[in-house]
């Protein structure tokens, strides 16, 4: 019989504030492997501090840092769902991945390249960016196991353009790129929280030949987010599901601290509760991207990103101990 997971420090004898730099103060890889040798790790959490694909504000290289800093305050039981993420799987924190800040197709290879080697072993994969330019080669990762992945977006922006300044890989291009590259589920993908103005009405059109539907960040203000998960979820079906979060999906007085922020979003309620909407569907892996800590106020933009990734963590810890109908306000069954 596998042992307990590894789980966070202990609160009582480190205060959170001192503890380690890790998210939610979860065990490091090595810390895991030396006293479970042996045991499968269940979900790995990676930093990529990488943002040379950013297109405005730079900044999000400084982004995992960040993110575990603010997640300090994560505690082990989420009453919301009524799951227990860190102890229904045994999570560890990878540290970060250094890339090439300076070439971003060898940073996209390195990326592609790591992200196989930490998915060997059968582990989910939570990467916190870095931009969204890292979209691309863990798709590419996946797409090798998987075959065409229904990627869920949560984004302001479509990220679906073809180049800036003539470059093909950046921010605002991995979804093209993985489209064109047939790694994405034509029939199951999904934008949701695009708001903004665009460069014209042919965004919308190529958007829609490359294989993604669209809920607008608007569309909470009109529908309940019951309705919205349940078109999330018609949508996606039994695919493989690739979760996808650039942070400026919130409004900008919910998350301040990223490089292209928009009026008009998300609240990190509605976030949260979309997210734990999604339990019982098949998500393989995750990211959390373009949260830039200098132009966050209080940590308001990475405890809105740390809370994000336990709600995905929640997900996976549901999946492991069976739970695979949607549990809290968000499913419309509510944990007891």
């Amino acid at each position: 019989m596998p042992s307990q997971p590894l789980g966070p420090a202990d609160y009582s004898q480190t205060p959170r504030f001192a503890g380690p730099p890790t998210f939610g103060l979860l065990p490091r890889l090595d810390e895991v492997e030396a006293q479970r040798p042996g045991e499968k790790i269940d979900v790995k959490v990676v930093g990529i501090p990488f943002d040379a694909g950013v297109s405005y504000r730079p900044g999000a290289r400084f982004g995992p840092a960040h993110i575990r800093q603010s997640s300090k305050l994560l505690r082990p039981y989420n009453q919301a769902t009524g799951i227990h993420p860190f102890t229904w799987q045994q999570v560890a924190d990878c540290g970060d991945l250094g890339v090439n800040p300076f070439d971003i197709e060898e940073a996209i290879a390195t990326v592609e390249e790591n992200a196989d080697a930490l998915r060997a072993d059968g582990a989910k994969v939570l990467t916190l960016g870095g931009d969204h330019t890292l979209a691309l080669p863990n798709l590419r990762s996946l797409h090798k196991t998987h075959g065409r992945i229904a990627v869920l977006h949560f984004d302001a922006h479509l990220d679906t353009w073809d180049t800036y300044f003539g470059a093909p890989y950046t921010h605002g291009t991995p979804f093209r790129r993985a489209s064109e590259e047939g790694l994405i589920d034509l029939t199951a993908s999904m934008h949701v929280g695009i708001r903004g103005p665009l460069y014209g009405k042919k965004d919308l059109e190529d958007d829609d030949v490359l294989g993604f539907q669209i809920i607008r960040s608007d569309d909470y203000q009109f529908t309940s987010v019951q309705d919205v998960v349940a078109r999330i979820r018609r949508r996606l079906g039994d695919a493989p599901v690739y979760l996808s979060i650039d942070i400026d999906v919130l409004d900008p007085a919910a998350a301040p601290g990223t490089g292209t922020p928009e009026a008009g979003g998300m609240t990190s309620r509605e976030l949260l509760n979309t997210i734990r909407g999604l339990q019982g569907l098949n998500v393989v892996g995750a990211e959390i991207v373009e949260v830039a800590p200098a132009y966050d106020h209080a940590e308001i933009t990475g405890i809105a990103a740390a809370h994000a990734g336990y709600e995905i963590l929640s997900l996976w810890a549901a999946d492991a101990n069976g739970m695979t109908e949607p549990s809290g306000p968000s499913g419309g069954v509510h944990s007891a």
